[in-house]
């Protein structure tokens, strides 16, 4: 009897706790309720909206020009390929064919925005599970990026560069000589970042097996980018739907078939090796030649339906818009990379520990704002 209230008294009791809406470790305003026994997940539920803005209802009474604007403000860490998505969108629907130089410049702003935001990944990825060197080393190489682009279009973050036709203006007199230079340094930089956190034993027991997502399970959620490639998923829209200048390059898709956190992680890191190669590729081959061409002060689609898609930092952006003719489209709709990924959280980190969610979460790589649009 004795021993039996003994064990009684030990018996386990599920409860629920918060993480967040602010949390460092979700990388944004977000709410995860969480359903734990001991420090074991039962459940994850994302609460979301705490920042939402309704960016596609704005969409709707805003100009094609002025939406560019709005999607700098979605995934922030990607606001050029954004940008560029909607340019692409009404520039097809307008069949207008932009400058060869508009294109290559494009493509290589693409790439320093990948690498950009990739190491701001690597930076925070490393701070999460415990290793703060890494997030002085990986902002350390994002400044360079930063300062590249601040001097060609006079931002740091929401470029807003792209313009439906083209550029807002031409690069910078000292882009190329910068862009080189930055290779050269970031080429002796990334074997630190393996050095600091891929070869690193107690990185590895904090990733390895932990938050895994099978190919068929990616697939079905419909995940997207590095979380989707990381389970052997080929899916990267810049080599299955090429645009700008990427079908003039080559570049191998980082893909891993393990599908977990470490894989994840990997696949990042093998992007921003191939971003270096997409970069070195076209630099030295910018065409002469107009940044924009000519298009109307107010600009309207043909009555139709359009949809572009681009590869971000983070998967796949889709543009889809509904126009009936007028200068504002009648519906826009954007499928972010964020929502999806999210969406298998749950999925992959019930029976692991919080510790294990902190490391999944951050190898999904969600940025709010793109998720609560």
């Amino acid at each position: 009897m004795e021993t039996d209230t003994i064990n009684n008294s030990f018996k386990s009791e599920e409860y629920f706790i918060n993480m967040g809406p602010q949390h460092p470790a979700t990388h944004g305003v977000l709410r995860l309720l969480l359903t734990i026994d001991g420090e074991i997940i039962k459940k994850v539920e994302p609460d979301l909206g705490y920042i939402h803005r309704s960016i596609e209802k704005m969409c709707e009474r805003d100009s094609y020009q002025q939406i560019v604007h709005l999607t700098d403000r979605m995934d922030y860490l990607s606001s050029h390929i954004n940008n560029e998505a909607v340019c692409l969108a009404v520039e097809n629907a307008l069949e207008i064919e932009v400058p060869e130089r508009v294109k290559v410049i494009r493509t290589i702003i693409d790439e320093l925005t990948r690498i950009s935001s990739h190491t701001l990944w690597w930076g925070v990825m490393g701070m999460d599970v415990g290793a703060l060197t890494s997030y002085f080393y990986g902002f350390r190489d994002r400044e360079l990026i930063n300062d590249i682009f601040e001097e060609t279009c006079g931002a740091r973050l929401t470029m807003n560069y792209n313009i439906p036709g083209g550029l807002m203006q031409d690069i910078h007199p000292n882009f190329v000589k910068r862009v080189k230079e930055f290779i050269a340094h970031f080429k002796t930089k990334l074997p630190e970042y393996d050095k600091l956190l891929t070869g690193n034993i107690i990185f590895q027991k904090r990733t390895k097996g932990v938050g895994v997502l099978s190919k068929e399970d990616a697939i079905a959620f419909g995940a997207s980018g590095p979380v989707a490639r990381g389970s052997g998923y080929s899916c990267d829209v810049r080599k299955y739907h090429p645009y700008s200048a990427l079908d003039k390059i080559t570049f191998n898709e980082a893909l891993h078939t393990e599908g977990d956190s470490y894989a994840r992680y990997l696949v990042r890191i093998q992007e921003m090796w191939e971003s270096i190669s997409i970069i070195e590729q076209l630099i030295d081959n910018i065409p002469e030649g107009d940044f924009k061409v000519a298009t109307k002060a107010v600009i309207k689609l043909p009555k139709g339906e359009y949809y572009q898609k681009v590869e971000t930092a983070r998967g796949e952006l889709g543009v889809y818009i509904i126009s009936t003719g007028g200068k504002n489209p009648h519906r826009m709709k954007f499928r972010s990379p964020g929502l999806s990924n999210l969406s298998l959280l749950n999925h992959i980190t019930v029976g692991g520990k919080i510790g294990d969610l902190v490391a999944t979460m951050a190898t999904i790589d969600i940025v709010v704002p793109d998720i609560d649009r």
